[in-house]
């Protein structure tokens, strides 16, 4: 298309807006609520409410599964796409990108803020007595724990970008929860294995998350580790070498957590150990839900088909959407990896969640209440027959059993 005709398609649709376009700006509330928090407990603490103002350390986690579903319950669907005629126009706009690379700096300053409260001995100026105290410390942790989360889906949209800057931007970002490897693993794992039994963040029916978590944290790490060990060999190079990427990256983490263990002492540690596990943990539940139960079917050739819309849960919930980056509108984002995310389409054919991520996120906890919920979903998906499901090996004869093979 010519710059002239580009124009002139833009000009034949004027009346569409982004109307999303300054909302995308609530993702920094993540990196910042943690400031945030610290202005609560100090006003709190001057207005004489000591007793309550630490459950402001917990602000994290009072976001994640209070918060925003009951704001994806009030606001309810987005339901605009954009039309085919603004998308380059969309896709080139560098406000959306600097969104998302204004993530990277309040994480980190948020990151060394936390580590100060956690090792400090003398709070007094925030209104209390020496130190934190055991229970908002852990507060303080997950709370940090769910910036790193997002942050990891900060990640993921960058990492899938050509740009090299934005790739290593994405590394930087995963430097917070040790979880590098990521990088590799879903770019060049996931999406080619999605929905298949060989895919580690892919779950199946009848799989708790429990048991999906382990599963999926050992194999996606195992699987980056393969597939650089790969890459390198086709180059003739041994995998140890600060060329392979899961090395590097992991490399970020080693010297951003042995700063802060050099500026606030060892005892930051625990701290750093409990923010990652907890924020990486929040990765694998949005995994757990994206492909819950769905499986690419085999060809003639006994190859997998192409994975389609029908191979991701999505929800088109706009207040989660704007948390996470459109994550939920997961089917085009598997189409098209690179795409952008002010782009993102709700398409047609997908499944849908009954509400957004974050609403589904506690759900999964509960195993019998998310098979409740989730798996006559799967089911009615695939027309009544559970064997055209990705079934829990060990679980498929009482799967089959309970269903029927149709």
């Amino acid at each position: 298309m010519t710059t002239s005709r580009h124009h002139e398609s833009l000009d034949a649709t004027p009346r569409w807006r982004d109307r999303k376009r300054y909302l995308w700006l609530f993702g920094l509330v993540a990196p910042t609520a943690i400031f945030l928090a610290a202005g609560f407990v100090w006003a709190f603490n001057q207005l004489g409410w000591q007793a309550v103002s630490p459950l402001w350390w917990w602000i994290g986690p009072a976001l994640v599964y209070v918060l925003l579903p009951l704001l994806d319950r009030f606001f309810g669907p987005d339901g605009q796409n954009p039309p085919e005629e603004v998308m380059a126009r969309l896709e080139a706009d560098p406000y959306y990108r600097y969104c998302v690379y204004a993530y990277i700096p309040f994480q980190l300053l948020s990151v060394v803020f936390a580590a100060y409260l956690w090792t400090a001995d003398n709070l007094s100026w925030l209104g209390i007595d020496g130190g934190l105290s055991l229970l908002s410390k852990i507060g303080l942790a997950l709370s940090i724990g769910v910036m790193g989360g997002v942050g990891i889906n900060t990640a993921h949209e960058l990492g899938h970008k050509k740009d090299e800057l934005e790739r290593w931007l994405s590394k930087i970002t995963l430097a917070q929860t040790f979880y590098g490897h990521f990088y590799i693993e879903h770019n060049r794992g996931h999406h080619v294995r999605v929905a298949t039994p060989e895919d580690p963040a892919s779950a199946r029916f009848a799989e708790s998350f429990w048991s999906f978590l382990p599963r999926s944290v050992w194999g996606s790490l195992k699987s980056s580790w393969e597939l650089e060990k790969a890459r390198l060999r086709r180059l003739g190079k041994s995998p140890w070498t600060i060329r392979n990427d899961v090395l590097n990256a992991w490399l970020m983490s080693v010297v951003l957590w042995g700063a802060l263990a050099v500026v606030f002492g060892p005892m930051v540690l625990p701290f750093l150990v409990i923010q990652a596990v907890y924020g990486f943990s929040l990765l694998e539940t949005v995994n757990y839900l994206e492909h819950y139960g769905l499986l690419r079917q085999k060809t003639g050739s006994g190859r997998y088909e192409r994975c389609t819309p029908e191979h991701s849960w999505n929800s088109d919930h706009i207040v989660t959407n704007i948390f996470l980056y459109h994550l939920q509108r997961h089917s085009d984002h598997h189409a098209n990896p690179t795409r952008r995310y002010q782009i993102l389409r709700s398409m047609d054919g997908a499944p849908n969640l009954p509400s957004g991520y974050a609403s589904m996120i506690g759900l999964a906890y509960f195993p019998p209440l998310w098979r409740k919920v989730m798996d006559h979903r799967v089911l009615a998906h695939y027309g009544g027959d559970i064997t055209r499901a990705n079934i829990q090996p060990g679980k498929r004869d009482r799967v089959l059993a309970r269903y029927g093979a149709r």
